[in-house]
């Protein structure tokens, strides 16, 4: 099955060269592996902006330099916040697909011929043949193709997929496949629990953008006073970009305004 696996995940967006490699060649969502002209990417922008942002409060070209070092963690950081959305993604792309698949079963469909069907509904809604569920379910079909259960190819999306909502669904799935329970409603429950959390969050999510608008203009207002007032009071700056302790204290300025950051980034990050 291998070769099955194999051939499916390499139809890859080119931009996600190495998104998420496993020794199987499947996807896992929790992994991502930045492609070298991303990477070089991301550090050379995240470099321009903090030896900026450094000059602005050194006013020294060596001091700005040694600020724009930390570039080396922002792709860790970046490639976090890509697996938060693509995770995101993926949560929506799978209660769209209960709720295809819970429609098929209801009008007495098999579970095989039902994920068929979802397939064609989803291509239908994702249009673009790279989307995440389009390729699991494509993988889950040649599965099943290749004598492996319905069971055993859920279990492995779960897996890989490290969603709690996945988690739970394939748990119930599973003992529901093998006690006789009621698949239809087991799906229907679960897209419509998934859908719930979903809206919250959407609700949530509304609720806090404009905060979220204010945040980053609090973000960047700091670096805004410290230029307005070295080019309105160049004199009254002076001591603060020419003595040592006014380079300490515009360092410890830096430092404060990151904490501030990771703080407030995580106030704002909502998991339900």
């Amino acid at each position: 099955m291998e070769k099955g696996e194999n051939k499916m995940f390499g139809r890859k967006k080119e931009k996600e060269e190495q998104p998420q490699l496993r020794e199987d060649g499947l996807t896992d969502y929790d992994v991502y592996v930045m492609s070298r002209q991303e990477k070089t990417f991301t550090m050379i922008a995240a470099a321009v902006i903090l030896f900026g942002v450094g000059y602005v409060f050194y006013h020294n070209v060596i001091l700005s330099a040694l600020l724009s070092l930390f570039c080396v963690k922002i792709p860790k950081i970046r490639t976090a916040q890509i697996i938060d959305k693509r995770k995101n993604q993926l949560t929506i792309q799978f209660k769209d697909m209960l709720y295809s698949l819970s429609s098929a079963l209801s009008v007495g469909k098999s579970v095989e011929t039902g994920i068929r069907d979802s397939l064609q509904d989803l291509r239908v809604i994702y249009p673009d043949p790279n989307t995440d569920i389009l390729l699991e379910m494509e993988y889950i079909l040649r599965g099943i193709g290749m004598n492996n259960t319905i069971e055993d190819m859920f279990t492995q999306f779960a897996e890989r997929a490290h969603l709690e909502d996945v988690d739970n669904f394939v748990d119930i799935f599973v003992t529901c496949k093998r006690t006789g329970g009621n698949l239809i409603e087991v799906m229907r429950s679960t897209s419509n629990t998934i859908g719930e959390k979903i809206e919250v969050k959407q609700e949530i999510q509304t609720m806090i953008s404009g905060k979220k608008y204010e945040f980053n203009f609090m973000m960047i207002l700091p670096v805004i006073m410290v230029e307005f007032l070295t080019l309105t009071s160049g004199d009254y700056m002076d001591p603060v970009f020419t003595t040592v302790p006014g380079v300490l204290a515009m360092t410890v300025s830096i430092a404060v305004f990151g904490l501030a950051y990771v703080i407030g980034a995580r106030i704002m990050k909502i998991d339900i």
